[in-house]
């Protein structure tokens, strides 16, 4: 078997025994965190009470994660998921509850994630104890996407790829706007 078939067939079996794995608990607490993060409604929220808190820092932490959050969900969902078509985990390695609200679309990268670690990752230089709270949230829905059968951990690892160099991107555009040629 070739190394890619390999880690297709790693992909596979991560996703399968992580979809099947938890606690009750987990299973009734994980749509709260789906819904806090569809349509990107808890970075939202993070970004408005960090501007709220604090009117300099916030303000600018805010901006930031709202401007690499967009730009990764550009780059997640209108370029890189007409890119490369990848189907969802099989419907029959899923329970039935999670199954009601599954996308349609590419699972390949999770737009989700390259979200939630684009805000987290632009917020954090400017604003770390905020940064580090959103950081854990976004590996928490990260987690969920797979746990609840909607991603491969290999999509939620290239959106959290996407994620961080839309926030180094957002980071450094400003300096890269500012240079003049010579």
């Amino acid at each position: 078997m070739r190394w890619t078939g390999a880690l297709r067939e790693g992909d596979r079996r991560l996703a399968r025994r992580s979809i099947a794995w938890g606690p009750a608990w987990l299973r009734r607490a994980a749509p709260a965190l789906e819904e806090a993060a569809e349509h990107t409604k808890v970075w939202w929220a993070a970004a408005a009470l960090m501007a709220a808190a604090d009117r300099s820092r916030g303000r600018t932490a805010a901006v930031a994660g709202i401007a690499a959050m967009t730009t990764a969900e550009v780059l997640s969902n209108a370029v890189a998921k007409q890119l490369y078509r990848r189907r969802r985990p099989p419907p029959e390695w899923v329970p039935e509850d999670d199954l009601r609200d599954r996308p349609d679309s590419s699972s390949f990268p999770s737009g989700h994630t390259a979200a939630a670690f684009a805000f987290a990752g632009a917020v954090a230089p400017v604003w770390p104890a905020p940064g580090a709270a959103c950081g854990l949230t976004a590996t928490l829905v990260a987690g969920q996407r797979v746990h609840g059968g909607a991603h491969y951990p290999a999509d939620v690892a290239a959106g959290g790829a996407i994620g961080l160099m839309a926030a180094a991107l957002v980071r450094t555009a400003p300096r890269l706007l500012r240079r003049r040629p010579s």
